[in-house]
């Protein structure tokens, strides 16, 4: 580099090129930034404002922990040690959910808060909040069981939620929110796995087909009052492969651990159901884009063929023995596995944060255009 040869000149050139470095530095590292919050590509001329989130224990976000009735809680470690600060978050993982995960591929942020916490800030309105409670489901039996919030539940937590929202950012945004936020809608794996299956207690009410029948109907009951409250964006997963959880591997897989097919099977058909429902209604409904997330299948990959994915365990949980373990049985008494990125599982139900950080991204990309 040649420098001017008048020694006066000398600091301002120096200056300049030191202003103009931390410049280019300052751009890359906001660049970084940016693709930290946004890898979901949109397309063009397409606006997510918030994220707003209903469902079981997958996307709950701490919204149990804040209802006393229910059992169905993880406000204690080992639960939320991955998180930020390795601090129990009341989410049903050792850190972040696909609730956070969608948010931040979304480039809106970073975590979705949960509804009913009490430090919940008026300016995280307007960018999403997650209704979600573990143990829901889209039978009322379900929820009820579980001493959760009831999708019904949710659904007032919403009207609630708007009214803030409306007197925070007035009623035009608010308007403008609520049709062009994508509403993500994740239930039914409890409906199959513990009211059907486990408790028996529809059984005697249902065939399989039918209370895949009555299930399909909730949500689609679900789906049509949220959109009466202006929704248009509506993101609806099927449901995951249940019989391989490793609770149900561990009660009824036998000696190898097998995965219970008739559970899967039972899911598999509600899934069909489900899919074809959503995309009759998505042509009932005007200006709406009703979306069917495909779960059931990626998952059912990364369960069955772990190590193509980086694990070594896929049949038992990173909690304790990994067997049956689940939100108060997973406490800070169980030891928990050496290392975590080992594992699909991180208690007898929940993957994993590491399964979701490789599931979300690839599924938002794959359904986004059918939400525009």
């Amino acid at each position: 580099m040649k420098f001017p040869s008048s020694s006066s000149s000398f600091p301002h050139y120096f200056l300049a090129s030191t202003f103009n470095s931390l410049l280019l530095f300052s751009v890359l590292l906001l660049v970084v930034i940016c693709k930290t919050y946004e890898s979901v590509k949109l397309p063009p001329n397409v606006s997510v404002p918030a994220v707003l989130v209903f469902g079981d224990s997958i996307m709950d976000t701490d919204n149990n922990n804040k209802i006393l009735a229910t059992s169905a809680r993880c406000n204690f470690p080992p639960y939320g040690k991955d998180f930020k600060g390795g601090i129990p978050t009341g989410r049903f993982s050792n850190g972040k959910v696909p609730s956070d995960f969608i948010a931040e591929e979304l480039g809106i942020k970073e975590f979705l808060p949960a509804y009913l916490d009490p430090n919940l800030q008026a300016d995280e309105l307007a960018t999403g909040v997650c209704f979600a409670s573990g143990g829901a489901g889209y039978d009322p039996l379900t929820s009820e069981t579980a001493g959760c919030t009831a999708l019904s539940g949710q659904l007032e937590m919403f009207k609630e939620y708007i009214v803030k929202l409306k007197e925070h950012v007035g009623e035009n945004r608010t308007n403008f929110i609520l049709s062009n936020s994508i509403f993500f809608i994740v239930l039914g794996a409890n409906d199959i796995s513990n009211t059907y299956f486990l408790s028996h207690l529809r059984e005697l009410q249902y065939d399989v087909p039918a209370y895949s029948d009555f299930l399909v109907t909730s949500a689609s009951n679900f789906c049509k009052e949220i959109y009466e409250l202006g929704a248009r964006r509506i993101a609806v997963f099927g449901g995951p492969p249940v019989g391989c959880v490793p609770y149900h591997r561990t009660l009824s897989g036998g000696k190898e651990r097998k995965c219970i097919q008739k559970y899967n099977n039972a899911m598999m058909l509600f899934n069909d159901k489900l899919m074809k429902e959503l995309h009759s209604l998505n042509q009932k409904l005007p200006n709406s884009r009703i979306a069917y997330l495909d779960v059931y299948n990626p998952l059912l990959d990364i369960f069955q063929n772990h190590q193509k994915y980086g694990y070594e365990v896929g049949d038992r949980g990173c909690c304790g023995t990994g067997t049956l373990e689940v939100a108060l049985t997973c406490n800070h008494l169980d030891a928990t596995c050496p290392n975590v990125l080992d594992y699909v599982f991180w208690d007898g139900f929940h993957p994993t944060e590491s399964v979701y950080k490789k599931l979300v991204p690839n599924i938002l990309q794959e359904y986004v255009n059918q939400l525009q």
